[in-house]
């Protein structure tokens, strides 16, 4: 397709969560698919380097808006604040434009924190994150009555939880997922008709299928699939004069152990349980936990979702430090802890400027970010092994003073976790696989060069690229570059300068997304993201 055109007006984003550059790789290599090597053979195509740290909120935000998180302000799935409570983020903490905000009509499908949907010109089915079907997910919200005609078992996602211990049922359950999924995109085109700039749409299900399942015959069976799919977006591109991009959030990798960061700040005396006494230890001593109690409620016919609607937010946070366990910061004893990590190896120095409860002078902190670091680092397995890689959250996130201090993540082959536990390292349970750094992106189109090698590319440089590529201002804001190595050099984006252009995010309201995401939550915990 090299220099068929000067140039292309429309996108395509194919997202396929979690599909690491090796696999693809190796398997297009050996003839297995011939979708993938197209895109390969006709167009431009490279590993992909993630955000730190590599997971689906930080990533997916990042690929949409060209920025890193500490401009697009979303650093896991929980956001913490000053008193410790946590709520999930939405896509109203989005600090960033997307490119759907800035090309229209744009049709917009199962992205990660894109709930609630935001009224663009085009058609949006929200991802996840979203609390269930029963909510308004879609814009316009008749789209949902839609999809509930024409695909009435569509889910957002599946409870992991049910299937820990029966893989086959599991992997018939994603199936189904991904079939349904590709309904939703095919609903998604019809609705487009010949009128779109930009289509962008997400495939969950590789990352979930491989958390619970990392056997090579069926994860190529799965592939397979994904392969399938991406003959059909070739096709439909064709027809549109579009420029295609598959991209992966992150790339994946097999685990063998888990190692639990809280457990060493413990340890150390960096962090400190708080004791059960008063009402929560009545309620320990009665073997009363949140599980217990919530289970008893639904009996009588009062859901946590009644509760959350019903109470402030405030009181539901005073209940739940009284019950125990379930959660490691309900577990802590802020006044007396120095350092906690939170979500995904979000190290926070408990300090008093920026938590209620800091015992931290702002003026140490930088002596105990160095103390920490040395701890983190120091930690091995019994071979002598390093287990943990630390990045400073300075340095990582300049542009943002609400950063978490460190980022603290297990090398490959390990998964970090926040819970508070006994014991340093764990096994791994249901859970086979994990997150890398390392994913794929795929350019196909009338600007792309065919069978050019990318280099260097990380997921910042894919909105940039998309913009210039098809003629369309890049912001200034953006931290991602153009990836020139992707472009036929006779192309007029090529040829062309890249120009700029100041956006700021239209305002979605500031009030807080009263929902409840207790159904997420649990999810979450299926998959290992959350304790």
């Amino acid at each position: 397709m090299s220099g068929s055109t000067p140039t292309s007006e429309r996108a395509f984003v194919l997202g396929l969560d979690g599909v690491p550059w090796r696999l693809v790789e190796q398997w297009c290599n050996a003839g297995e698919l011939p979708n993938f090597e197209r895109l390969r053979e006709e167009g431009a195509a490279g590993p992909l380097e993630s955000t730190t740290p590599p997971t689906t909120p930080l990533a997916w935000p990042s690929i949409a808006t060209g920025v890193w998180p500490d401009k697009h302000g979303i650093y896991g799935f929980q956001n913490l604040s000053s008193s410790y409570s946590h709520e999930m983020y939405t896509s109203r903490d989005l600090k960033q434009p997307t490119l759907w905000e800035q090309l229209s009509p744009a049709h917009v499908g199962n992205v990660p924190l894109t709930f609630p949907a935001s009224e663009i010109d085009g058609t949006m089915v929200t991802g996840m994150v979203t609390p269930s079907t029963e909510k308004t997910f879609t814009h316009p919200p008749e789209l949902g009555e839609e999809i509930e005609r024409r695909i009435p078992d569509y889910e957002i996602s599946i409870n992991y939880p049910d299937y820990a211990n029966r893989l086959e049922a599991f992997e018939g359950a994603i199936d189904e997922m991904l079939a349904n999924r590709r309904e939703l995109m095919r609903l998604q085109m019809d609705q487009a008709g010949d009128d779109w700039q930009l289509f962008f749409f997400v495939y969950t299900a590789p990352d979930r299928f491989q958390h619970l399942v990392w056997d090579m015959d069926r994860l190529l069976a799965h592939y397979t699939q994904l392969d399938e799919i991406i003959g059909e977006v070739i096709e439909y591109t064709d027809r549109h004069d579009a420029t295609l991009f598959v991209v992966s959030d992150h790339g994946f990798g097999e685990i063998d152990e888990l190692v639990y960061v809280n457990h060493i700040l413990e340890r150390e005396g960096y962090l400190f349980r708080r004791e059960d006494e008063g009402a929560r230890g009545a309620l320990a001593s009665l073997g009363l936990s949140r599980d217990r109690i919530k289970d008893a409620l639904r009996r009588v016919g009062i859901s946590e979702e009644r509760l959350v609607s019903t109470l402030p937010r405030t009181l539901l946070d005073s209940v739940a430090e009284q019950l125990p366990g379930e959660h490691a910061l309900y577990d802590v004893d802020f006044e007396r802890t120095a350092a906690f990590v939170h979500d995904a190896g979000n190290c926070y120095i408990n300090d008093t400027e920026r938590f209620e409860d800091g015992v931290v002078d702002p003026t140490d902190v930088p002596q105990l970010k160095a103390e920490l670091v040395a701890l983190f680092e120091s930690v091995t397995d019994d071979d002598g092994n390093d287990l943990l890689v630390v990045k400073d959250g300075d340095e990582l996130f300049p542009n943002d003073d609400g950063s978490p201090d460190l980022i603290v993540n297990a090398v490959d082959g390990y998964e970090s976790r926040n819970a508070i536990t006994d014991e340093p390292i764990g096994e791994t349970g249901t859970y086979a696989a994990s997150h890398r750094s390392t994913g794929i992106l795929l350019c196909r189109g009338p600007p792309i060069e065919a069978g050019a090698s990318l280099r260097g590319a990380r997921v910042v440089d894919v909105a940039p690229t998309l913009l210039h590529g098809i003629g369309q201002p890049v912001p200034r804001e953006a931290d991602g570059r153009v990836l020139f190595d992707a472009l036929d050099p006779e192309a007029v984006p090529s040829r062309t300068k890249v120009q700029r252009t100041t956006l700021t995010r239209a305002n979605r309201g500031n009030e807080a997304v009263e929902e409840d995401f207790t159904d997420v939550e649990d999810r979450l915990k299926g998959l290992g993201y959350m304790e």
